[in-house]
């Protein structure tokens, strides 16, 4: 299972949101570059990058920090303001490994046929993120007419491979991952699944693990607070 340490870029700073919320933030650092060196020195194989200012359709430099990131020595999952193929193409082509597209293919299932066709399926992550059960977009502000069982199966049968679920209700709560709905929705529909939204402790990570269903896992705000040391949920997450 990898382990995905989650860098949120607005502003320039990286920050972590409540529940999505952009009225509820808390500033980690003015550096992005330091966090990133931070989690790769403790072995950080993927970064999980996202563009808030991108994703709430805000001004932003946030792309210059991206491809300062991509120079390092590092896989980067990149979301957050990509619409269109032509936002993919630039960002594949600044050294993102793997493409984060949730709102444009929610409304437009067919994008990942067309994304796929001209990158491959390995660079393509697909998001399912759900509150109250329904797939939320534009920066989770919005709800979708799609469950992501629905969504996921959908997205599967034109080639999908990869998709990130957040249970948003979770997110920057740390009352826990929901690790149920994380393996429902990857046997539901054949995707590999990245839990994301709430892992609050190493026994989050194990519970994921043990399920032998999830593909990965993003952790965020209890990597930021303290509370789950990187390298060893790392060696946990691979089976230690």
């Amino acid at each position: 299972m990898i382990l995905y340490p989650a860098v949120d870029l607005r502003g320039g700073k990286v920050v972590r949101l409540h529940q999505g919320d952009p009225d509820r933030q808390k500033v980690y650092s003015e550096s992005p570059l330091d966090v990133a060196a931070r989690w790769l020195e403790a072995g950080a194989d993927w970064l999980h990058v996202v563009n808030l200012d991108g994703a709430f359709a805000d001004a932003n430099d946030n792309l210059a920090l991206l491809e300062k990131l991509a120079a390092l020595d590092v896989n980067i999952q990149f979301g957050g303001g990509v619409r269109t193929l032509d936002d993919a193409a630039r960002v594949l082509a600044m050294g993102v490994r793997r493409v984060v597209l949730g709102t444009a293919v929610a409304q437009n299932p067919d994008m990942v046929t067309a994304f796929i066709a001209r990158w491959g399926s390995d660079r393509l992550t697909v998001a399912l993120d759900a509150r109250a059960g329904v797939v939320a977009t534009h920066g989770w502000q919005q709800a979708s007419g799609w469950t992501p069982e629905s969504l996921g199966r959908e997205l599967a049968a034109r080639g999908a491979v990869h998709a990130l679920y957040t249970d948003v209700a979770r997110d920057g709560e740390l009352t826990g991952v929901n690790v149920a709905g994380t393996a429902h929705l990857a046997e539901a529909t054949g995707l590999q699944v990245i839990a994301s939204g709430g892992v609050s402790s190493l026994q989050d990570v194990i519970a994921l693990r043990d399920t032998g269903k999830i593909a990965g896992a993003v952790l965020g705000k209890a990597l930021y607070e303290g509370i789950i040391d990187l390298a060893e949920a790392i060696r946990l997450a691979a089976g230690g």
